[in-house]
């Protein structure tokens, strides 16, 4: 890379802002600094009708209301899961694409949901009192039951009509309530056809110039009827201009800007090596039963393409931590900031330990990150099924406790988004359940020695292959009715299960249990400790005007629409529909669907298709709208390029860009390509 700016913590406003960096919450959005660079006023009504347009799914993905109907716009790798679940050897929805001509031909999809902040609420205050004077294991402990208190008092305020969730922001230097508006009816409007959504596939993923139409409808539905959702966003039929001011509004999954060095390092050496090496053999294995038949390749098209994304965003991840410049720099950095608080007594003897709280921390860690990465968080016991065994037997017994005294994913507020997973009927592939689980107790074996008492415990005489097919055949988990029997039935029906998956769950979660809490001992309390000191010593030396790693929670980014300078050569911003055809092959996956090969004489060569932007995004920013100056929809957010995948350490805006569908080019594929005339006509636009 050839420029790179400084570690935030160095960082003051006016530079975050000359550089397009920033994922910024509602209430700390820096207007003054945008209008100053872009001349454009952001003010309080335009962040609230954003606010309120745009959607979360919990799919990992963002959406935006594009209707007043319920009609949500979001990216078609985001209804993956929807399409695959309403597929069937007779109708492949992702090969074939899906378009509703009216609204009782929309299909609901199964376990989906959508929610919208509604409003929210600091806390930082109550959690700080609830925890104060106490070690950091009893903090940890305090914390997570004042945050479930919370969250309990929120929702029970909203009369049981709203989702509450407890955020943390700044790696604890902040603490908010959250309160979404959720629908649990969501349903599948329009997609098109994969080959058309995801032109290009991996070798063009991550890159740029592209022609993807990477976009869906859903709808979200309240009693059977389409949502009424006012605050919704007008499309600009004729897309952005080159250089103009362009706003992302959505729900960035995750950075770690934030982390110290050693943290940085223990991602390097540790964390993202193992990752590799299991995902690659498992894309392999996925590649080779994926030719066994039709329904196997149904069943995994989809997946490859999102392992193949996952694999290429970690792969380049390494190569950012192995960049000795940008380490140095980040060292610089963190060095400097230690020093200015070991200068200052007072902040020495409030916050001078809290880089070596981490360091204990990770240090802790080394010693059981395999046991704790196969066995409590399931990497070697891979598959929804056990999934769902898992979910039962934890959760069954987690509901026998007072709310607040529940691990959190079990808590009151937790329950009703779990529950619609664990019930919803999607289809389960045993066929696919045997291979990823034969797969995860090898690597198990392999990673934590045949002599563990996990392999053991697990494996017994029995050879990987062998007991998931065992397990896989003679379990009746793929049932909903039989997974909200045993729910319903409480510990008392999981004791009585003689399912083998759920009395496998039920012999390990004990284990589990104990890895868990030494891990929430002596790795998570030192380390959240340590990270809200630094936090609260950030904000004592440098001000409250940065913004926080993204935590899957609403922010708005800022940027223009802008190309950048690659080897010499100048990208330019925009493609064009002509350029499509000629980069068309007639193999995958470089194939057009026939839709596209008939409409090809009707379709406007000059159209823009795919366009880059300088704002800055991550992985759960898929699907975000992005928005102009006047609050029109413009673009469709769905990617990055391969320098954005730095991103999740440090920003470079001279080369890190966000990648985007068109308003122009999904207008005209409705219109021409896919006749859905319906759909424009529902769309409000302006030019």
């Amino acid at each position: 890379m050839t420029r790179i700016f400084p570690t935030l913590v160095l960082v003051p406003l006016c530079a975050v802002a000359a550089a397009d960096e920033g994922m910024w919450t509602l209430d700390n959005f820096p207007a003054d600094a945008v209008a100053e660079k872009y001349d454009v006023s952001i003010d309080d009504r335009w962040l609230r009708n954003a606010q309120l347009a745009t959607t979360r799914l919990e799919s990992g993905c963002t959406g935006s209301f594009a209707s007043a109907n319920g009609l949500v716009l979001t990216n078609n790798h985001c209804t993956w899961s929807c399409i695959r679940n309403l597929s069937t050897a007779e109708r492949n929805l992702s090969d074939e694409g899906f378009m509703a001509r009216a609204r009782d031909e929309e299909l609901r999809c199964p376990g989906q949901q959508i929610s919208v902040l509604v409003d929210f609420e600091d806390v930082t205050d109550k959690i700080a009192s609830a925890t104060q004077g106490m070690d950091e294991a009893d903090a940890n402990e305090a914390r997570k039951a004042e945050s479930t208190r919370l969250e309990a008092a929120c929702e029970a305020a909203a009369d049981g009509e709203r989702h509450c969730e407890a955020v943390k922001l700044y790696n604890g230097g902040q603490y908010f309530i959250y309160e979404y508006q959720r629908y649990d009816d969501v349903r599948l409007v329009f997609a098109p056809e994969l080959d058309i959504a995801a032109f290009g596939g991996d070798p063009d993923n991550f890159n740029f110039p592209r022609w993807c139409l990477d976009m869906a409808f859903l709808r979200a539905y309240e009693d059977g009827k389409p949502a009424k959702t006012p605050n919704y966003l007008r499309w600009r039929a004729s897309g952005p201009d080159a250089g103009e001011p362009v706003f992302i509004t959505g729900h960035p999954g995750s950075t770690d800007r934030l982390l110290t060095v050693a943290q940085l390092k223990f991602q390097r050496d540790v964390t993202l090596p193992l990752w590799l090496l299991r995902y690659s053999e498992l894309r392999g294995r996925m590649m080779a039963w994926k030719n066994t038949s039709d329904a196997a390749a149904r069943t995994v098209q989809q997946r490859i393409l999102g392992y193949e994304n996952a694999i290429k965003v970690r792969r380049n991840e390494l190569k950012a931590l192995q960049t000795d410049y940008m380490i140095e720099r980040k060292a610089a950095g963190e060095q400097a900031m230690r020093d200015a608080v070991a200068a200052d007594p007072k902040l020495a003897a409030a916050y001078g330990e809290a880089w070596d709280l981490i360091e204990r921390s990770l240090a802790a860690h080394r010693n059981f990150y395999e046991e704790h990465l196969f066995i409590e968080s399931s990497a070697g016991l891979s598959g929804e099924l056990y999934y769902y065994a898992k979910t039962i037997v934890r959760g069954t017994a987690e509901r026998e406790k007072p709310n607040d005294e529940r691990i959190r994913a079990y808590t009151d507020a937790a329950l009703p988004g779990l529950e619609q997973s664990l019930f919803a009927a999607r289809p389960v592939d045993k066929d696919f359940e045997e291979v990823q689980l034969t797969f995860s107790l090898e690597k198990m074996r392999e990673w934590l020695g045949p002599d563990s008492q996990w392999v053991h415990l697990i494996l017994g005489k029995e050879a990987p292959d062998a007991l998931a097919a065992r397990l896989v055949a003679g379990s009746k988990l793929d049932d909903p009715a039989y997974r909200r029997k045993l729910w319903e039935g409480g510990v008392e029906a999981v004791a009585a299960s003689d399912d083998p998956l759920v009395r496998l769950a039920a012999r390990v979660d004990p284990g589990a249990r104990d890895l868990r809490k030494r891990y929430e001992d002596e790795v998570e309390a030192p380390r959240v400790r340590g990270e809200q000191m630094i936090a609260d010593a950030r904000f004592r030396l440098y001000g409250t005007d940065t913004y926080p790693d993204a935590t899957f929670t609403l922010r708005v980014t800022y940027g223009a629409v802008e190309g950048w300078q690659e080897r010499g050569d100048t990208i330019e911003p925009f493609t064009r529909t002509a350029r499509l055809f000629e980069r068309a092959t007639g193999q995958a996956p470089f194939r057009l669907p026939e839709s596209w090969s008939r409409a090809r004489e009707d379709l406007d060569p000059e159209t823009p298709f795919n366009f880059v932007a300088t704002t800055d995004i991550t992985g759960g920013n898929s699907g975000s709208p992005m928005i102009a100056a006047d609050g029109a929809l413009i673009g469709l957010a769905f990617d990055g390029n391969i320098h954005s995948i730095a991103g999740d350490y440090w920003f470079d805006g001279s080369v890190n860009r966000t990648v985007g569908v068109n308003t122009a080019i999904m207008l005209e594929a409705m219109k021409t390509v896919y006749g859905a005339g319906h759909l424009v006509d529902e769309l409000t636009f302006v030019d």
